[in-house]
C-alpha cells in the first residue's frame, strides 16, 4: 500500500469504499484470517503529506471532530465568561466512558451553570466504566444522561446557549449553535460540507473529505494562542486534551493511552465507526484515519502506526503496542492471534 500525493477526486466517484487500501490484518495459527481496509491521510499547512487509499473520500467524522463542535464555546466568549478551565475543555471534546470522574464533573458543571441533567439533549446510556456500570447495578440506579460519552461536549452546548440567549433545543440543525458549528466545520476543512447526519448523542454531524478531516486537524496542529480568536480556540482545546487525557476518554481507552505515550507530541480523538485522528502541534500535521468497515480495532492499530511513524511515540511503549500489535485471546486467556499493521503502511 503505497503512500502517494494525490488530492480528492473532488469531481468523481467519492464513495467511501472507493480506493480502500489495506489498513491491518488477522493472523490465527500463522494463517492471515481476515483483513480490514480502509484510508489515511497526514497533512500540514500545505496538504496533503501522505495518504493511503482515497483521501477524498467522503465520511462522517464523528465524534473526532468534537474538537471543531466546541470551538464556539470559546469564540463566543462563553468559556471565558463562565470561567472554565482546562478540564471543561478537555470534557468538550471528550467521548468519555462514563467513570465516576466524568459523571461527577459535568454534573457539577451543569450545576454551576444553574441547569440539570434534564436539559441535556443526548439521551442516556450505560456507562462504558466497568466500575460505575457495577456500582449503578449494586444501587439499583439507572444510567443517567450524564453517563453518556458525549455529555461533555453537551454541557459545552449548553453553555453556549445560555451565553448567546439561544433556545433549549441545541442539537436541532436550524439552531444557532449547529448553523455555527456547521461554518466552523467548512472553513477549517477548506471544503463545502457533503450533508448531514444525526450523530448518536442526537447531535448533527457534517461530512466532510478524509483530506478535509486531516486538513481541519493540521489547523488545528497549526495554531497559536494570541494568534486571533480561532487559533487561540484551537490552541486552548488542544492544550487542554493533551494535560488531561483521562477526561478525553479514560482508563484502558485508546485516546487517553496513546496521549499518555505522546507525553505531549499529541492529541488524539476517536469517532465511532472506524474514524480517528491525531493533531500534532509541534510538527504542524493533523492526520485522519477511516477503517472501511468501522472496525475499532482496525482504525486503533493504524493511528498508531501513523504516530510511531510521525515520531510522536515510541513503538515500544506498552501503550503503543497494545494498540499497535494486539494479541488475540480466547475465553481461556490463551493466545489465539495478533492484529498486524498491514505491509506498506508502517
Amino acid at each position: 500500500m503505497a503512500a502517494g500525493k494525490a488530492g480528492p477526486d473532488r469531481g468523481g466517484d467519492r464513495r467511501v469504499d472507493r480506493g480502500a487500501a489495506p489498513m491491518a490484518e488477522l493472523w490465527r495459527g500463522g494463517v492471515l484470517e481476515s483483513t480490514h481496509l480502509g484510508h489515511a491521510v497526514i497533512c500540514d499547512a500545505k496538504g496533503i503529506v501522505e495518504a493511503w487509499g482515497n483521501p477524498g473520500a467522503v465520511i462522517f467524522p464523528r465524534s473526532s471532530c468534537k474538537m471543531i463542535q466546541a470551538l464556539p464555546l470559546i469564540e463566543t466568549g462563553a468559556a471565558d465568561a463562565r470561567g472554565l478551565g482546562a478540564e471543561h475543555l478537555a470534557l468538550a471534546c471528550a467521548s468519555h466512558q462514563g467513570a465516576a470522574l466524568h459523571v461527577e464533573k459535568t454534573g457539577r458543571w451543569l450545576a454551576d451553570l444553574g441547569l440539570s441533567e434534564a436539559d441535556l439533549r443526548c439521551g442516556a446510556h450505560e456507562p462504558d466504566d466497568r466500575d460505575e456500570r457495577e456500582r449503578l447495578i449494586r444501587a439499583g440506579e439507572r444510567p443517567c444522561q450524564l453517563h453518556n460519552n458525549c455529555s461533555g461536549k453537551h454541557c459545552g452546548f449548553l453553555t453556549v446557549t445560555q451565553h448567546q440567549g439561544w433556545g433549549p433545543d441545541y442539537v436541532d440543525p436550524g439552531h444557532p449553535l449547529q448553523l455555527a458549528i456547521r461554518e466552523a466545520t467548512g472553513e477549517v476543512a477548506g471544503e463545502e460540507i457533503s450533508g448531514m447526519g444525526i450523530d448518536g448523542c442526537s447531535a448533527p454531524n457534517f461530512a466532510i473529505s478524509l483530506e478535509g478531516l486531516a486538513r481541519a486537524m493540521a489547523a488545528f496542529a497549526a495554531a497559536r494562542e494570541g494568534q486571533g480568536v480561532r487559533q487561540s480556540a484551537m490552541a486552548r482545546l488542544v492544550g487542554a486534551m493533551i494535560l488531561h487525557p483521562e477526561l478525553v476518554a479514560g482508563e484502558k481507552r485508546a485516546c487517553t493511552g496513546l496521549m499518555r505515550a505522546a507525553q505531549g507530541r499529541a492529541a488524539v480523538k476517536t469517532g465511532a465507526e472506524g474514524v480517528f485522528v491525531a493533531i500534532l502541534p509541534g510538527q504542524g500535521i493533523g492526520v485522519a484515519v477511516k477503517a472501511l468497515d468501522g472496525g475499532t480495532r482496525a482504525a486503533e492499530a493504524a493511528i498508531a502506526a501513523l504516530l510511531v511513524r510521525l515520531g510522536a511515540v515510541e513503538a515500544a511503549d506498552p501503550l503503543v503496542v497494545k494498540r499497535l500489535n494486539p494479541v488475540q485471546r480466547n475465553w481461556r486467556r490463551l493466545e489465539t492471534g495478533e492484529i498486524r499493521v498491514a505491509p506498506g503502511f508502517r
